[in-house]
């Protein structure tokens, strides 16, 4: 977390800041904001893998008195303007298209504003994976799923306990009670109540219309933004028939006790 405040600088209101993160992932927080930030990007990494690198961003939902561009060699590209209300929305760009400038926009009264958004850095395939623009909702085929179990950040035995939707983030909530836990990057899926059942969510878009159903499936993902999104997620019974199909023929790509 970064955290700034523009109060320190109300006699120079065209002052510009400079900002080193290090981080593949964090959060800014710019309290009454006056003036520029210019937010530079290093990650610990060789500068030879800059330009395999996608960066998100993700506004806070409150987040106000600034506009967000894109900047590269001096021009500037809107990306986030001031007040946009869109809960949800992440902007996503390729870390070699330039650096991130928030500039603060006029204000009668700055101390009611706080400009932040959180920030991710990954590698352009897994962000490939996260925005697919071209049948986001489309069934995996068999190489994809066995891959996915691979190259996962969750990969786990369930069933659908239910779903809800959340039109105005324009996403479906998957409720899901686990039955074998096979790995997870961060703890979603947890222990809960005196039932000892392990349980957790997963994020995916109301347009893909998912809904309950009976019988165990295997769900795969990413984890974005601290939320667990839906990647493949077959029907366990035709997951354990492929994965057999592929350990047979010696094809598998990672080895996973599918029982």
């Amino acid at each position: 977390l970064s955290s700034s405040s523009g109060l320190t600088h109300e006699s120079h209101r065209k002052d510009v800041e400079q900002v080193y993160l290090r981080c593949s992932e964090g959060s800014i927080e710019w309290m009454y904001p006056t003036g520029a930030l210019i937010v530079n990007l290093r990650p610990n990494i060789s500068p030879a893998s800059y330009k395999h690198l996608t960066v998100c961003v993700k506004p806070f939902k409150d987040s106000a008195g600034a506009n967000i561009y894109l900047e590269k060699t001096g021009e500037l590209k809107l990306l986030v303007r001031d007040g946009e209300r869109s809960p949800s929305r992440v902007y996503c760009f390729g870390y070699d298209q330039g650096g991130l400038f928030v500039e603060a926009t006029p204000q009668q009264d700055i101390s009611r504003k706080i400009t932040g958004f959180q920030y991710e850095l990954m590698s352009k395939g897994i962000a490939a994976d996260l925005h697919t623009a071209s049948a986001p909702c489309r069934p995996c085929s068999d190489t994809e799923v066995l891959l996915a179990v691979c190259t996962s950040d969750f990969v786990i035995r369930g069933s659908i306990q239910n779903v809800t939707n959340e039109a105005e983030e324009q996403e479906s909530v998957i409720h899901v009670g686990v039955n074998k836990l096979y790995r997870q990057k961060s703890k979603v899926f947890q222990l809960t109540g005196e039932s000892g059942n392990w349980r957790g969510q997963i994020k995916t878009l109301l347009e893909c219309g998912v809904k309950p159903g009976d019988g165990d499936f295997l769900f795969t993902g990413r984890m974005h933004f601290g939320e667990a999104r839906l990647g493949c997620a077959p029907r366990f019974k035709d997951f354990q028939r492929m994965y057999k199909e592929a350990k047979d023929k010696g094809l598998n790509p990672c080895e996973i006790g599918p029982d």
